[in-house]
């Protein structure tokens, strides 16, 4: 799972690389070997092995696309941007444990719901309606669900599984259309 969102990451990467600079193939594959071959050093000195797999529980998990549709009509019908969107619903968020300090559920939403804003930050562009922001927040809390103590010590756990999504998304748009 780990080799395969790298080589997605690296992929995209790659991409924006060549579009955004046009520069040529033979620099952009120099530049996207070096950066493969340095985070291959960087994960093999990291403790990813894990002695048993845990999922989410899915109680938690369906407050992904939640907070991936909140954060799309923030950012889009309210036009306030993404950014305002996410900062707005991850501070609202950080304060659902103090409602019920015993409440060991309300501790386990903030993660899924920021998560789930990552989804709906996402450009019109790329995803064009609410079904797709939906589609998305479903995929990324299967994601979510799956990935429990994966990419531990690893910045960037909740923006990588709603880009995986996103990507996900678009990508079985492009295949059906």
């Amino acid at each position: 799972m780990i080799m395969m969102v790298m080589l997605l990451q690296l992929l995209f990467l790659a991409w924006i690389i060549k579009e955004k600079y046009e520069i040529s193939n033979f620099i952009a594959l120099v530049g996207i070997i070096s950066i493969s071959l340095l985070l291959l050093f960087g994960y093999r000195y990291l403790d990813l092995h894990h002695e048993n797999y845990e999922y989410e529980k899915l109680i938690v998990v369906i407050w992904v696309p939640i907070g991936a549709v909140l954060c799309y009509l923030i950012s889009i019908h309210l036009k306030l941007g993404p950014v305002i969107a996410a900062g707005f619903i991850g501070t609202a968020v950080s304060y659902l444990p103090t409602i019920n300090s015993k409440s060991n559920y309300l501790k386990q939403l903030p993660v899924p719901i920021y998560c789930g804003t990552f989804v709906g930050m996402s450009s019109v562009f790329v995803i064009p309606s609410l079904g797709y922001v939906i589609s998305a927040g479903i995929v990324a809390a299967l994601f979510l669900m799956l990935s429990k103590n994966l990419f531990l010590g690893i910045g960037g756990k909740l923006g990588t599984i709603a880009f995986a999504s996103v990507v996900f998304i678009t990508f079985l748009n492009w295949m059906v259309a």
